[in-house]
């Protein structure tokens, strides 16, 4: 039997551990447990950029295809100093799973640059971007791989990418890549998606739980896209937000946050940051948001927040993920012990990957959908996948992360095994 995987990289091992536990209560073959420990491809390119004083500097840009068992390879592409492999391939694996929860036609893919864009001006990220694309292009395709935005990326990201593939070959390309613009060939509803389905499956748990969300408080770490769409969502259906968050710090009102105010801050601040909330957001700041009164808790930023030092300051009883690997399986460890239910990532945020497929969907029939129907579909499509891992988890009596992995690799699986190894 060939050795399985471990990794150093925590996110990675995370998702490799969590693939082999799940794996192993379904009775999954050794052979299938093998090929979908790896991923399918993993590409690694130098992005030379000419910054705005003369200097040359290279960054490293990656991309990986975990696998294309359902289709073609989706997942982001994020700016950030902390991106390197081992977490593009975690984040691909993830995808994987996610995207066959969903019932949607997709690997997982993911990709990344390692880099602070906060410190680059407009035409070192569009040269850094163009670079990026031209290097990777040769893997790009509407049946191949369709990257999309994450962290620290956006439409304009992505515009930047399909021109340059476009160009590169004499057409246009607009199914090639989401999270595009509305302007051009974007999808009315795309930029809440993440953030409407990570609230949709909080409001669904609160539904199954007899809880009305007039008296539930919840805590929203990260004001980026999903965060902000995500507090929104909920405030809107009258949930109380108490506490929101970015890099500038975490915000407390146990009155309730007002979230209209906080998207006003957030689009007048030059970085599009809640810095300087609390002197008008009728706020305070507080140290962590991990340890603020609330009854919910959607970790919204980055991997690895709710960890084994961390999980003890948590005071909420449900976790709804909307960050990829939020939580670390020694903080899961701890949380059930105290009782935390925690709804996983794969199923809470899909969202996303759910409104690019629409997108892509739009782009290849040339034919677009109002945003009505687009959020229609989404919610739809949201609440019946969150009953089905919710039923599954209640049969069995298994977590919900348990539950929702068993779900998704067994549909990857069987296509896996109808389809054979390649030779």
């Amino acid at each position: 039997m060939q050795e399985r995987r471990k990794s150093s990289n925590v996110l990675l091992n995370t998702a490799l551990q969590e693939f082999y536990g799940a794996a192993d209560e379904m009775g999954l073959s050794e052979r299938l447990i093998n090929v979908l420990s790896h991923s399918e491809r993993m590409m690694k390119v130098s992005i030379p950029v000419e910054m705005d004083d003369g200097s040359v500097n290279v960054y490293d840009g990656y991309r990986v295809q975990h696998s294309t068992a359902l289709g073609p390879s989706k997942g982001g592409v994020r700016y950030d100093l902390g991106v390197d492999m081992d977490e593009c391939e975690a984040l691909a694996m993830l995808m994987t799973w996610k995207c066959s929860l969903a019932g949607i036609p997709y690997g997982g893919g993911k990709g990344g640059i390692c880099c602070d864009p906060l410190t680059m001006s407009r035409r070192e990220k569009e040269q850094l971007t163009r670079t990026y694309a031209a290097r990777i292009e040769p893997i790009l395709g509407r049946w191949s791989d369709v990257p999309a935005p994450d962290m620290n990326t956006g439409g304009q990201e992505m515009v930047w990418m399909l021109d340059t593939v476009s160009k590169m070959r004499g057409r246009l390309e607009p199914a090639v890549l989401t999270g595009k613009p509305v302007s051009f060939w974007g999808s009315h509803g795309r930029n809440e998606a993440t953030g409407r389905g990570v609230a949709t499956c909080g409001l669904e748990l609160m539904r199954v739980l007899d809880m009305n969300p007039d008296n539930v408080t919840a805590a929203v770490q990260g004001f980026g896209n999903v965060g902000s769409y995500t507090a929104k969502t909920l405030n809107d259906a009258g949930v109380r937000i108490v506490a929101i968050s970015d890099v500038t710090g975490s915000y407390y009102s146990a009155g309730g946050i007002d979230i209209h105010r906080a998207f006003d801050a957030v689009k007048n601040h030059p970085k599009k940051l809640l810095e300087g909330f609390e002197s008008f957001g009728n706020c305070e700041k507080i140290d962590d948001i991990l340890s603020a009164e609330c009854d919910f808790l959607f970790p919204c930023a980055r991997d690895g927040v709710i960890n084994a030092q961390t999980a003890g300051r948590v005071k909420a009883r449900y976790i709804v993920e909307g960050a990829n690997g939020p939580t670390t399986p020694e903080a899961e460890e701890i949380l059930q012990s105290d009782g935390v239910m925690i709804l996983p990532d794969f199923l809470a945020n899909s969202g996303g990957v759910i409104g690019s497929y629409f997108e892509w969907a739009q782009n290849l029939q040339g034919a677009f959908w109002t945003e009505e129907e687009y959020n229609n579909r989404l919610v739809h499509i949201m609440k019946g996948n969150f009953r089905r891992v919710w039923d599954w988890a209640e049969s069995k009596r298994i977590t919900m992360r348990r539950a929702a992995a068993m779900a998704a690799i067994q549909r990857v699986a069987e296509v896996c095994e109808m389809r054979g190894t390649f030779l």
